[in-house]
């Protein structure tokens, strides 16, 4: 696969070395004089292949996390802390201020999500756009949760002031296939219900936090939100091992959830709030508009290069329409174009690990040798930091293509006579998320959506599997997820339901009565935020 060198626009040009050398520790940015560790790009910035380095981020040690442990600890202070008995008109204060200052920062962000993870400028824009938006949303949202909050219920001669409060510390780990958008939907919500936290970034996509280190510093209070680099190992395992963590926040793989919550001493107070992976399938029925399929499978296939959870990883399409699926399916993926994220029309981009090529081209051989064929012509196309969507065809269960989540550039089709066969198939998996329903005719899809829906969390009837809008549930089933992931239900992961309960007596009373009017409490308030 040859990729023809175009000179990058001046605006996407790394002009300066990034060295982020600073860490967020206890409200203030401390320098970091020890060992670094190199980020590179696997975009070539010369017409002779070779990554593009775009600087580097502290290599930080057991001795730093635990002091981020230490400091999260302290500004939650068992409850008593600052941040978690705040006003709730006040925490939301300064989460406006944070992301008005983030605004300001999109352009040098939107720059590095291209270079770092190689995502194309209308994704990279639409990711942080999306964020800012998203978090504005979490605003509203808790608002109207406190709003609902702010009375008393009475039953029997007991009165009650019900709201939810904070669950303590969160260890946060994002992924770095949207190193942004997927890690503030962690944060975000952990931070406003009143908890404090301990950020480290993914391997890929940990530059573009630099220009947001200050707006994090300035924003919160004192040890509320704590930033580390560095490797998992070294940074999050003796956190967890620590068993002063109370809720793990994680979007990966569910081996490193696994290994964490395994090594966390007291597991059972232990909250989780896991995106993990997924393996979506499409189901293709025989009645489908099939040009309306294969657009949407393109989509739910090759977007980011596949590298999503929620991306189609595996083809279920009926055996009467396959051939027509396939012909035409294959012409439309060697169709889309590949080019640096910037390149006008750039559907495929460059992979961030430099090792997927070759992962990539295991799992084609390994079904090639297992009776599968590449069906369209560039089909393993290979590049030095690229290799161009193979559609793999009949694959089959016992295909590595099949048995993992590529999470990236490759396309199995598997045929079926009988829905049985996806539908069984999915029901062994050990994943469900979504699914793609392609189909017509209603009383087919009826009873196949009743089964779907006790299979997966989400079913996309004649469209791609998608997160958004993230008004709506995120979540799945087995290995999939544990807690939801939306606006709303992101704040109730990141919180519990606590109350204050009264005898109805003239003693009780005069003493709430007193409580309401001195505002004394932040707590029990039935002050209404506009």
């Amino acid at each position: 696969m040859k990729m023809r060198f175009k000179t990058i626009p001046e605006q996407f040009k790394i002009k300066e070395l990034i060295h982020q050398s600073r860490y967020l520790l206890d409200g203030k940015l401390v320098e970091w004089k020890g060992e670094t560790s190199e980020i590179y790009s696997t975009i070539s910035s010369t017409e002779n292949y070779h990554p593009t380095l775009l600087g580097s981020i502290p290599t930080l040690t057991e001795k730093e996390a635990i002091e981020a442990l230490d400091a999260a600890s302290t500004a939650f202070n068992k409850g008593q802390g600052l941040w978690p008995t705040m006003k709730v008109s006040d925490r939301i204060s300064c989460m406006e201020k944070f992301v008005e200052q983030m605004k300001t920062k999109r352009e040098e962000v939107v720059k590095l999500l291209m270079w770092e993870i190689g995502k194309n400028l209308a994704d990279s824009e639409k990711e942080f756009d999306r964020t800012v938006e998203y978090i504005y949303d979490t605003i509203e949202d808790y608002k109207k949760m406190d709003r609902n909050s702010a009375k008393f219920l009475k039953s029997g001669n007991i009165h009650a002031h019900i709201r939810r409060g904070p669950l303590g510390v969160v260890l946060c780990l994002g992924p770095y296939n949207y190193p942004l958008n997927e890690t503030f939907c962690l944060l975000i919500p952990a931070l406003i219900m009143g908890n404090t936290a301990i950020f480290k970034p993914a391997k890929f996509g940990v530059l573009l936090l630099t220009p947001l280190m200050e707006a994090f510093q300035n924003s919160f209070p004192k040890g509320v939100v704590n930033i580390l680099f560095g490797r998992g190992r070294t940074v999050a395992s003796p956190i967890m091992k620590d068993g002063r963590v109370d809720v793990l926040a994680l979007i990966g793989h569910s081996k490193s959830a696994n290994a964490l919550q395994n090594i966390h001493p007291k597991s059972n107070r232990l909250r989780m709030v896991l995106g993990l992976e997924a393996n979506n399938p499409a189901i293709v029925m025989p009645d489908a508009d099939l040009n309306l399929a294969i657009n949407e499978c393109i989509a739910g296939a090759t977007s980011f290069n596949g590298q999503r959870c929620t991306a189609l990883k595996v083809l279920y399409v009926h055996k009467d329409v396959v051939d027509d699926f396939i012909r035409q399916f294959s012409e439309k993926v060697d169709a889309l174009n590949f080019g640096n994220p910037w390149d006008a029309g750039a559907k495929l981009t460059p992979l961030p690990e430099p090792d997927k090529p070759s992962y990539i081209q295991e799992l084609i051989d390994d079904a090639v040798s297992k009776g599968a064929k590449i069906k369209n012509k560039r089909g393993g196309e290979i590049f030095k930091n690229y290799i161009f969507p193979a559609v793999l065809y009949p694959a089959s269960t016992d295909m590595r293509v099949y048995e993992e989540e590529q999470f990236g550039p490759v396309i199995p089709i598997v045929p079926f006579s009988n829905i049985e066969e996806p539908l069984n198939d999915m029901a062994s998996s050990n994943y469900g998320q979504q699914v793609s329903l392609f189909g017509r005719d209603v009383k087919t899809l009826a009873p196949l959506i009743d089964a779907l829906v006790n299979l997966v969390c989400r079913v996309n009837l004649n469209s791609s599997c998608q997160r958004g809008p993230d008004v709506y549930p995120f979540t799945g089933r087995k290995d999939s997820a544990v807690a939801t992931l939306s606006v709303r239900d992101a704040l109730r992961s990141f919180s519990i339901r606590t109350f204050v309960a009264s005898k109805d007596n003239s003693y009780n009373n005069e003493i709430l009565k007193d409580l309401l009017a001195s505002q004394a409490s932040n707590f029990v308030s039935t002050d209404y935020i506009l």
